[in-house]
Order: structure tokens, then C-alpha cells, then sequence
């Protein structure tokens, strides 16, 4: 956990929770061998099955975010595409071609930026986070920006309320920790953090903040984008404007 300075927040007592970057510092999970990659999206339609049918047998259900390597294509009796996939050195099966995205398929930024828009809440975070992690380059990366730092800003007032609700103050006074710390150490905030999204807390009014990160690289590195003169606003608004 870092502590960071308060800046202009000067009478409020932050902390930083986690050290994880939303954009660029992703962990690269490891790719399967055997063909090109693409990244499950849709787990309502990630079905690994032994054949390229709706009534094939059923080997697992991929999980989102997972890597498989395609291997070849076929369109099934119904009209459907399945892709022939490695899923690792030992497991292959037929998963429906909606359920992947690639960046180097023409048009899937474009589809997974449609299915972010789609999405509400933590669906929408993870989604957005698989784009940002694999299409760098494509001209819709500031609109996915944006989406993600305002889905962190609206979550952040949902935890805050979940967590001044389920922490008892009689109970962590007892505890003899700081309590500041009981709210750093919410489980709820676990799932986020683990999709990149960092908080910081304010001791005073006892809530959660978005520190930002998305709308500092969109200033940075998107300086002319739409997006951007929003997010300098989002910035300036809470004093977090940096100038690195």
C-alpha cells in the first residue's frame, strides 16, 4: 500500500490503496501456443465444446479475460461461426466466435466498444479493461478510457455507502487497528482492485475516491482527444492535475 500526499486535499487525511496503474501496467496472462490470439469477452457464450454445435459436448466454460489461440473456423448447420481453439498444451474444443475478440481482427475494437456500452457496473469495468489491454492502438482507446474512469467514479460512492454500512465503528475501535485501515482492507473494494482500479480515502467524510489515473492518461497521452478536456476537468475538480 503507498501513503500519498495530499496535495491540495490538505486538510483531508488520504490513503492510497494498491499500486496497480488502470491502462498501462496490465499483467499479460500467457498466451496458448498453436494459432492467433483472442481474449473471451462474452462468458454467456463461451462454451467450449467438443464440436462446432449448440448440442456438442460441453468440455468447460471459458472464463472472461482467458486467452485462446484459434486455430480454424466453421460455420455450423444453424449459421453460427465457431472457432476450432487451443485453450492450453492439452485442452482444444469449438467456442462460438461472438464470445472472442482480437486486435487483429478487423471491426473487434469497434464490437467490444459496443458490448462495453452495453455493460453496467463491474461488467462494464472488466470489459473496458480487456480493451485497453489489448487493442493499444486503436482510435476508440480515449472513448474506453473515459468509460472506465467514470465507471470507477460511480463505483466509488456505491462502496463507500456498502462499507459505512458493514463496518461497525464500536467494533473497530475495539479492534485497536486505525480506521482508516478497516476501510482500506474492505473486501469489497477486493474484485475492483484486482481489475486495476485504484482508490484513494477520505478519513473525514469517510468515503472512497477514484484517484484518477484514467483521466491523467488521457491528458497525457490523448492531449487533443474530446475526452481529454473532459477528463482536465474531472482533474482539476478534485486537485489532482498533474503535470508529469
Amino acid at each position: 500500500m503507498k501513503i500519498h500526499s495530499p496535495g491540495k486535499f490538505s486538510r483531508v487525511f488520504l490513503c492510497v490503496l494498491l499500486v496497480f496503474l488502470p491502462a498501462t501496467t496490465f499483467a499479460k496472462r500467457r498466451a496458448p501456443a498453436g494459432g492467433r490470439v483472442a481474449v473471451v469477452v462474452d462468458e454467456r457464450l463461451s462454451a467450449l465444446r467438443a464440436t462446432p454445435e449448440f448440442s456438442g459436448v460441453l468440455l468447460r466454460r471459458m472464463s472472461r479475460g482467458a486467452l485462446v489461440a484459434i486455430r480454424g473456423e466453421k460455420r455450423n448447420r444453424a449459421g453460427v461461426v465457431f472457432y476450432r481453439v487451443n485453450v492450453n498444451s492439452r485442452t482444444s474444443g469449438w467456442i462460438q466466435r461472438d464470445a472472442l475478440v482480437s486486435p487483429w481482427r478487423a471491426g473487434d475494437d469497434a464490437r467490444l466498444l459496443r458490448l462495453i456500452k452495453g455493460s453496467e457496473d463491474f461488467d462494464r469495468i472488466v470489459r473496458a479493461r480487456i480493451f485497453l489491454a489489448n487493442f493499444r492502438f486503436s482510435g476508440f482507446r480515449p472513448e474506453v478510457l473515459m468509460i472506465y474512469a467514470q465507471a470507477a467514479e460511480d463505483i466509488a460512492g456505491r462502496l463507500s455507502r456498502d462499507a459505512s454500512r458493514r463496518l461497525d465503528e464500536k467494533e473497530m475501535t475495539a479492534g485497536g487497528a486505525p480506521v482508516f485501515s478497516y476501510y482500506l482492507n474492505f473486501n469489497g473494494l477486493d474484485r475492483y482492485n484486482r481489475q486495476g482500479i485504484t482508490f484513494v480515502f477520505d478519513a473525514r467524510e469517510k468515503r472512497f475516491r477514484y484517484d484518477g489515473e484514467g483521466w491523467q492518461e488521457l491528458v497525457h497521452r490523448y492531449p487533443r482527444s474530446p475526452e481529454a478536456v473532459e477528463a482536465r476537468k474531472r482533474l482539476a475538480a478534485t486537485g489532482a492535475l498533474s503535470t508529469k
